[in-house]
Parts: structure tokens; sequence; C-alpha cells
């Protein structure tokens, strides 16, 4: 057995299956809501928890102070810089979050959200049920459990590994970045590991190279100067919320393209390979028919995947204004309001956006009204080069797991601290998550599939001796 070989380490994986579960199970016990200030004393308890297991692993592991809640940050490293062969030994980031989503509302758990229970689903497969346990505690313990295994195979790691696992994820971060910034030079890797992310349907792993970022915007429009009798001012009077919906009618053309100047610069197409690939992952009535759709809105040109994977798009999210309760009533509102999103590509600027989209309502404002705006944060979208050693790598390490062949795919989402990590400490992220897209995370009745708990802790094993070669 070499030291990059993790046979003895996938066997321990299997036969300590039950103590990985009690592990789990009691980190998901305590309830650690970031954005509740009740479960702050939880969120530390959890900070220390984890702290405590991953010094019991060999880690120099502290709970270190932010203005917020605690961030832990645990080392393995070889001394003295030492080489394996005659390469340098690499060296691993993995990041996590601790903190979970309130529970709200309560009623509909079928069991009590911090007394975690394994439950049949209706596939067969048994569900870990709770909250946090697929968001992210399910996910975090996959790695932890990993790094146990090969510890007790091989009485060490077979390369270096940072773990920095977060308590603020589900609250906005706030105190992340600057601690990214502050601590630089201890926090910096050859590559971080993120796992907070899905598999695809079927059990195919997925390795996603693609984030895009997010720009939000509310706008108030302002008309008359108190809300007005439809009847005696309809017509003359403008009316914010015909102004409104003519303003945000014009953000698209005919085609879908969204109109704003210049919000095309920089974006280009994945790779001819890339989309012949993602082709088979699913056509547009797979992402669309289990929501009840089955018309693909939005550029035309492009498959329903391409668009939410690789396409920039502005969304609107909610429009208020005027009477909404029960009955009716004649009136001209004073007021109108809308949230605006943007999803935007590698190659985009979100506060080029930003200002575009401004300058886009301003234009289309009488002298006599008015518009405010109000930010709603901003952040860049990431993209991992698909050639990469570490990503063969990885892809290799997933498809002899799971025996299917793992796939490089996008997402519609955006996960800020991959571009944290890419601008405070110059790395790029592997996305690797063993989450299924039923797991309810934010929902009642929050689930992790079995499966994905113990082959995800066996991919890691894997991934981790694949990386070290």
């Amino acid at each position: 057995m070499t030291a990059t070989d993790p046979t003895r380490a996938l066997s321990l994986v299997d036969q300590q299956l039950d103590a990985s579960l009690d592990r789990l199970f009691a980190l998901l016990r305590i309830p650690s809501i970031s954005t509740q200030p009740d479960h702050a004393e939880d969120c530390r308890r959890t900070a220390r928890w984890l702290s405590d297991d991953l010094a019991g692993l060999g880690f120099e592991s502290a709970v270190r102070e932010t203005p917020g809640l605690p961030i832990v940050v645990a080392h393995h490293r070889q001394t003295g810089g030492a080489q394996i062969g005659s390469a340098r030994r690499p060296h691993v980031l993995f990041y996590g979050h601790y903190d979970v989503q309130p529970v709200d509302p309560i009623e509909l758990w079928t069991s009590g959200p911090f007394d975690p229970v394994m439950q049949d689903g209706p596939d067969g497969e048994r569900w870990i049920v709770a909250r946090g346990a697929s968001d992210d505690k399910g996910q975090v313990m996959t790695f932890i459990e990993a790094l146990r295994a090969i510890r007790a195979a091989d009485g060490t790691y077979p390369l270096d590994v940072t773990v920095l696992l977060e308590g603020e994820e589900e609250s906005g971060g706030p105190s992340l970045r600057p601690f990214l910034d502050a601590n630089r030079d201890e926090l910096r890797a050859d590559i971080a590991l993120v796992c907070d992310t899905n598999m695809l349907d079927g059990g195919v792993p997925a390795i996603t190279t693609m984030l895009r970022g997010l720009v939000g915007e509310e706008i108030t429009i302002s008309c008359a100067d108190r809300d007005l009798h439809s009847g005696l001012y309809g017509n003359a009077a403008r009316n914010p919320l015909h102004l409104l919906v003519d303003v945000l009618a014009s953000l698209r053309d005919e085609t879908g393209r969204i109109t704003l100047p210049g919000f095309y610069d920089g974006v280009e197409d994945p790779p001819a390979s890339v989309r012949a690939e993602w082709a088979h992952l699913g056509d547009d009535a797979a992402l669309l028919g289990p929501v009840g759709l089955s018309i693909p809105a939005g550029e035309q040109g492009y498959t329903a995947l391409e668009q939410t994977w690789a396409r920039p798009t502005c969304e609107i999210n909610g429009i208020t204004g005027g009477y909404g309760g029960e009955g009716f009533k004649t009136v001209l509102p004073a007021k109108a309001q809308a949230k605006v999103s943007f999803r935007m590509v590698a190659g985009q600027d979100p506060d080029k956006v930003r200002a575009a989209f401004r300058a886009h309502v301003r234009a289309r404002i009488p002298s006599d009204c008015s518009v405010d705006f109000h930010e709603h944060g901003g952040s860049r979208a990431s993209a991992l080069p698909i050639d990469g050693a570490e990503l063969k790598a990885a892809l290799g390490a997933l498809t002899a797991e799971w025996g299917k062949e793992a796939a490089v795919i996008g997402s519609g989402g955006s996960i800020p601290v991959v571009k944290d990590l890419q601008e405070a400490l110059g790395m790029d992220s592997l996305l690797i998550g063993f989450a299924k897209s039923d797991d309810r995370i934010h929902s009642p009745n929050e689930k992790y599939d079995l499966t994905s708990f113990h082959k995800g802790t066996r991919s890691w094993v894997r991934v981790l001796y694949a990386l070290a070669e």
C-alpha cells in the first residue's frame, strides 16, 4: 500500500458508518441558527464542538473570534515544508459552514428540527432528517469523517489540509471576507474545496465550475404627493404602477435579450465541448417539467440549462403598490416599488450593471416624478478552468466511487465565498457536493440521503488521495 492508496481508509469508512452517524447526529442537535440572536451561544457551542473534533484528528484547531460569530480554523501541515518524492506537498483548504436556517413554520415538521431521525424515503432510500442535515452540517461531516478514516488508516494525511468553517453563511457572511483579508498568509493554499452543492439527478456526481454573480436592486417610483381617486384623476395624473411596469417591461426585448447598454460586455459562451456535454444532462422538460412548465423563456437560441448555468439574466422578484387587500379600492397610488435582480456570468462587472440599470430607469421617469434606489448586495461570478489538473483528478475520483461519469456543471445560483476565496486568497475552488434537489434545504423536514453521507465520505477519501498525487 502506497501513501496515496485509499483502500484501507475506504474500508474504515464502511466499518465506522454507525459511529460517524452518531457524531453527525450530535452536531445536528445543536440549534446553530445564525440569524436569531437567541441562538448565538448555540452557534459558539457548535464552533467549539467542531474545533474539538478536529483537534482530536491531529489538527491545530482554534475557535477564532470575529465581530460576529466565530470562525473555526484548523491546520494539519507536515513540518518543514516536507516533500512527497521530489514534488512539493499539496495543500488544500476545505470550506463549509456550521450555521443553519430558522425552522419556521415549525408545525410542518414531522419530527423535531433539532432531534435528528432516520426515515424511509419513498424510493427505498434512508433519509437523515433534521435542520442542517444537508445544508451544511451533513456535507461538512462527510469531509471530517473522511479525514478520520484516512488518519486511522495511515496515521497522517497524504497532503496538507486547512479547514475553515464559518458561522454566518445563512446570515450574509459579514465577517468572512474581512477575516480572509486579515489572515490571507495563514489561509492561502493550492486550491479550495467547498461542499455546499448538489449532485445531478440519478445519483450522478458533479463538480460545479461556474457560479453566477448577483446584483440586487429595489426601486421606488413616486408620482403624486398622495393616493388619488381614480375617477377624479385617472388619465390626467401619472399612475406610478403603469410607469413601473413599462420600465420593467423595457428591460428585455422580444427575443429575451436584456436591453441595458453594455450588459453583455465580456460575456462568452461555454466551449462547444462543454455545451455538448450539457446536452446529455437533460432537456428543457427535465428542468421545467417538475415545476409545471414546458416552454423555455429567456434568450432564444439557448437551452433552459444553458440559460441558468451560463447566461446572465434579469428577473423581477416582486412588485408592490396601490391597494392589495380584500375587496376593491379605486385608487391611483402615490408610489410603486419593485425588486429586481441580475444574475451575472464571468466577465461582467456588478458595478457597471447596477449603474446601467439605474441609468435605464432614470431615463424613463418624467420630470414631475422621481425614483429612488436601494441596493441589495452584489457579487461577481466565478469560473474554474475546465482543464486544470486538480479538476481532472477530482472528476476521476468521483467517477471511481459512484460508478457513473462525473459531470462538470454550472449553477444558476451564487456562492459569494467562492469569489471571496478567489479575490482574497488567489485560490480557485472545487465545488463538490452530495446534496440532492429534493433535500428541502431552508424548508421544513430538511433531509440528507444516507447514501449521500456514506458515499460522500468515501468520495472525499478518494479525492484527497487523488489530489495528493
